[in-house]
């Protein structure tokens, strides 16, 4: 009995219990790390994780096809556009007046040629009629020329029709010569083909777009940013006149250093948080590709390793990331803006660098089309008024 009490006091010694504790918080730190350790094999190392990633986008700039002075703008910085809609006007006078000066040249052209078709069977006439005037010479030398051989008539009078035949002939040769120029230039096509009048219709038709082109038209929908062009403001063609941000062809541009890429491929599903609006939204994209070098090759000044102080710095990639059109939608974003990206590296069996050139065009417009129909049909118009007796 006096054992079994030793006994129960020895295992409710302090020192038992604090063994006891001890070898529990053990365990549990022991449990601990092994969780840890499946859950980072199975799970931590099977992704790539960076907070220096950006929202990415299209900034189309918009410019003038055509010179003049700015006369109204109809929209301004932040504002939502569509594609085809007017966004600036240009005074219109001069393409007006050029327009006029291009129709009476298109006219003027047709005109001249017409003369000139018209002198082409005028010639042919003379020539038929230098050849009857050379027969006719002809006939009065074989008539003259018996005549002289039984005197009948002086020799002075056959040399007179032997000297008007070669006349004639010559005449002739000249008419002819004349014909032959007259007609290279329009022989084989007709009047309407003519490349005089195809020339003065091609000046026609582009002085017709330019007076259409005093509109300039968005080419694709999006917000106004970064407008610098001002009314009154000359503008000639090419000039950066403001931005337009299609806010619905966001991407983000996640920069992963170099040994975070071993396992990034095409394909693999991603999570974006935008610091705008925190943990609350996560967007869900893809990779799309990898950038073909480090930022610092394609920068104004890349960086010069070949000296003797060199340092080594940790280099990144881009790594571009596409973003689901719902989720803008709900939740816009802007350019330029802060994220947090996370890559699910499971799958490794997609592409490395990028996907192939696809077939149809990545993006494109058909707000700039122009009604080439209605031109050529008043180019058409002009030449037929100027044809007609």
């Amino acid at each position: 009995m006096n054992n079994q009490t030793e006994a129960m006091t020895l295992d409710n010694s302090p020192d038992n219990k604090r063994k006891h504790v001890l070898l529990g918080i053990t365990l549990l730190f022991i449990l601990a790390g092994v969780a840890y350790a499946i859950f980072y094999a199975l799970v931590l190392s099977k992704r790539e994780e960076t907070d220096n990633a950006y929202v990415a986008g299209n900034l189309v700039t918009l410019s003038s096809q055509v010179a003049g002075n700015v006369q109204e703008i109809l929209a301004d910085e932040t504002q939502r556009v569509k594609a085809g809609a007017v966004v600036i006007k240009l005074d219109p006078i001069d393409a007006d007046v050029a327009m006029g000066k291009a129709e009476a040249r298109l006219g003027a052209t047709v005109r001249q040629l017409r003369e000139r078709y018209s002198s082409v069977a005028q010639y042919a006439a003379t020539v038929e009629l230098k050849k009857l005037k050379l027969q006719d010479a002809i006939d009065d030398l074989a008539r003259r020329a018996p005549l002289a051989a039984n005197y009948t008539l002086s020799g002075e009078d056959v040399a007179h029709a032997r000297q008007a035949v070669e006349n004639a002939k010559a005449a002739l040769a000249v008419a002819v010569k004349q014909a032959d120029a007259i007609s290279a230039g329009v022989a084989g096509v007709s009047l309407a083909s003519n490349p005089s009048v195809l020339a003065a219709r091609a000046d026609f038709i582009q002085a017709w777009l330019a007076v259409r082109r005093n509109a300039i038209l968005a080419p694709v929908s999006g917000y106004i940013a970064k407008r610098s062009v001002q009314v009154g403001s000359h503008v000639t063609p090419g000039m950066p006149l403001l931005s337009i941000v299609p806010l619905d062809q966001l991407w983000v541009e996640a920069n992963f250093k170099e040994s975070e890429l071993q396992n990034i491929r095409v394909g693999q599903a991603a999570t974006v948080a935008a610091d705008m609006y925190g943990g609350k939204v996560v967007y869900h994209g893809k990779v799309l590709g990898l950038s073909a070098g480090t930022g610092s090759a394609f920068s104004l000044l890349p960086a010069q390793n070949a000296t003797g102080n060199w340092i080594k710095v940790v280099q990144r990639v881009p790594v571009r990331i596409s973003l689901d059109a719902r989720e803008l939608a709900q939740h816009p974003l802007r350019i330029g803006l802060s994220t947090t990206v996370k890559i699910d590296t499971h799958r490794t069996d997609g592409a490395m660098l990028g996907a192939p050139m696809p077939a149809a065009a990545v993006y494109a417009t058909q707000a700039l089309n122009q009604p080439l129909q209605k031109a050529e049909a008043a180019a058409a118009a002009i030449i037929a008024r100027n044809l007609a007796d």
